[in-house]
């Protein structure tokens, strides 16, 4: 960990997994809605280089979704992915305890219910992308090969602008 970063548990599940990463700490804005956007913002990157996680029901099973702030999830791509027929936006109470995050803040490394992971493809063409750490205000730069490895997720065209 690196001083003055938080430890969170997407930070211990780096560590635990040898996966170099860097924290970045940003001030979030309790009237900030959208969290990636607000990311990509504070720390002066590019939207298409942050990602958000989104936590889904494809056909009544959770999963995550990892896609560019910049962009929108194709729900019929994710349920696709899954192997599904339907995917919805899951409710953010489930989410929050299913993953053990608070929405705005939640990472898809580490989260209390090990979810299936979908990453889009974008992710795979920049040496490093941006996810949230664990809480609002908190993300982590990873190799995207790391964190597919770490989440064990699947790379698939998730996003659609």
């Amino acid at each position: 960990m690196t001083a003055g970063s938080p430890s969170t548990p997407a930070t211990a599940a780096l560590e635990r997994a040898g996966i170099p990463y860097t924290p970045h700490v940003y001030e979030h804005h309790e009237t900030a809605t959208n969290f990636g956007e607000e990311a990509a913002a504070a720390l002066g990157l590019r939207e298409e280089q942050v990602f958000k996680t989104l936590v889904v029901s494809v056909d009544g099973a959770l999963a995550v979704a990892i896609v560019p702030v910049a962009n929108r999830l194709d729900l019929k791509a994710i349920a696709a992915a899954c192997g599904g027929k339907k995917a919805t936006l899951a409710d953010p109470a489930l989410a929050e305890r299913r993953t053990g995050y608070v929405v705005g803040g939640i990472s898809p490394v580490g989260q209390k219910t090990a979810l299936r992971t979908v990453v889009d493809e974008s992710a795979l063409s920049y040496a490093s992308i941006f996810v949230s750490g664990g809480r609002r205000g908190f993300d982590i730069e990873v190799a995207p090969a790391d964190l597919v490895r770490v989440t064990g997720a699947t790379a698939a065209p998730i996003a659609r602008a």
